[in-house]
């Protein structure tokens, strides 16, 4: 799977841009602030409906503009495909897949894989627990795209029984407490408890599954980032995973230990917790228990890897998850994702940076972006983009400031502009999938 093309239209600092890719590597290099990984994010954003900068829509719309174009033609077993987003803060995006509207933005997923390392992923090592789920989830999709449904569906779920939590808090708390309430309150009372077991029932059922997928994509993912751990450190370390779920000390113990229960078997733990955390859940006013309130513990040998680990073990920890990402789709999907390394190798030794090449020169496309090209190993040569100011053009072009709008190169006519596209119908708001469930 490559891409051939990128084109955005008011995409970040970029009025226009049309970016023609070759198998490869491809490095754009330039100054801080040109415009550089703001590539790299659309290509991102149309892999995964995501940004890995920022978590709304609203920063990637150039300022003044009221809506952004991101379009790429996709070429994976010879046909190409040509996807477009047209992202509209604060409204419903739009989607296309060719010439034809998708239904929802998300069901362009699949059709374009991504694996991107960023310096923003030491947070999956040093950062907090949101981080890391973010991680799975993402992966999920990426291997199976019909886990953004459920990802969704979960959020749904999630806020309508925090919304119940906290609207009949009063009622609750004071029958919790053995108070005596009035005729009202104890009506109020008795429906909120019954609402709240459908809740129950409907958050047992998809949060048992996404917590279910997530244990047997942990157990495919480990073998992975303990080799690429190895192979960045150039040792071994015993670098492991181990999923921290909120379910009852029964469950969790043994997936803790590495063991998938069965999906029935989840759900029953779940019914279980909604009973043990009910007092706490009604005093707090949220959910307690879930996939939103887990956790992935990330070890090196006897030591948890955050608060323990050097920077340098951070780093390859870090680019260990990226790497086992990409060798587990490779794996799945009988083809590359495209990988994108974005201002990685400034950050990285010289003994890193010479491994990392090794492990990712074979891979059927690379994406770099780089200050400075001497930061590249010689081992990833190849086209070379300068950035400046929003606009790219090849290593070499004389007239890089003079190209309107920043075009460089002209267009592919298989592209199809923004205006030529038939309008598609808008998903509804509260299909975003925006990352991670909050905590609440």
């Amino acid at each position: 799977m490559r891409l051939r093309h990128l084109s955005l239209r008011d995409f970040r600092s970029y009025t226009e841009a049309e970016v023609e890719l070759a198998d490869g590597v491809t490095t754009f290099v330039g100054l801080n602030g040109q415009g550089k990984t703001n590539l790299i994010e659309a290509a991102g954003y149309l892999a995964t409906l995501g940004s890995h900068r920022v978590s709304t829509d609203a920063p990637l719309v150039r300022f003044g503009a009221e809506r952004a174009f991101v379009r790429a033609a996709v070429v994976r077993d010879s046909r190409e495909t040509v996807l477009e987003l047209e992202i509209i803060p604060g409204r419903a995006n739009r989607a296309r897949i060719g010439r034809a509207a998708a239904g929802r933005p998300r069901d362009i997923l699949g059709a374009l894989r991504t694996v991107l390392f960023a310096p923003e992923d030491l947070a999956l090592v040093k950062g907090d627990p949101g981080e890391r789920r973010r991680f799975l989830d993402d992966l999920l999709v990426a291997r199976q795209p019909r886990w953004a449904g459920a990802r969704s569906d979960y959020d749904k779920i999630l806020k309508q029984r925090n919304a119940l939590l906290r609207s009949a808090q009063p009622a609750l708390k004071k029958g919790a407490r053995g108070l005596r309430l009035s005729a009202d309150e104890e009506v109020s009372r008795e429906t909120a408890l019954d609402t709240l077991v459908e809740w129950n029932t409907h958050l047992a059922s998809v949060g048992s599954a996404l917590v279910y997928a997530r244990l047997r994509l942990l157990k495919d993912l480990a073998p992975y980032v303990a080799q690429a751990y190895d192979e960045v450190s150039a040792g071994r370390s015993d670098a492991r995973l181990a999923y921290v779920s909120s379910l009852p000390e029964s469950t969790s113990a043994r997936i803790a230990s590495g063991e998938v229960p069965e999906r029935v078997e989840l759900e029953k733990a779940f019914h279980e917790a909604f009973e043990l955390q009910r007092t706490r859940e009604i005093e707090r006013g949220v959910t307690l228990v879930g996939p939103h309130r887990d956790d992935v513990t990330l070890t090196l040998g006897d030591l948890p890897a955050k608060g323990y680990a050097s920077h340098g073990e951070s780093w390859s920890f870090a680019l260990a998850l990226r790497l086992a990402a990409f060798h587990l789709l490779r794996h799945d999907l009988g083809t590359d994702p495209v990988l994108v390394l974005d201002d990685v190798f400034a950050e990285l030794d010289a003994g890193r940076r010479e491994r990392l090449a090794d492990m990712v020169s074979d891979a059927e496309q690379v994406l770099i972006t780089a200050a400075v090209e001497e930061d590249v190993p010689a081992r990833l040569a190849g086209q070379v983009f300068h950035v400046t100011k929003g606009h790219v053009g090849p290593r070499g072009d004389g007239s890089l400031e003079e190209a309107p709008g920043g075009v460089q190169p002209e267009a592919h006519p298989s592209v199809p502009e923004a205006e030529d596209a038939p309008d598609g119908p808008a998903r509804d708001a509260d299909d975003r999938d925006d990352g991670d469930a909050a905590d609440e």
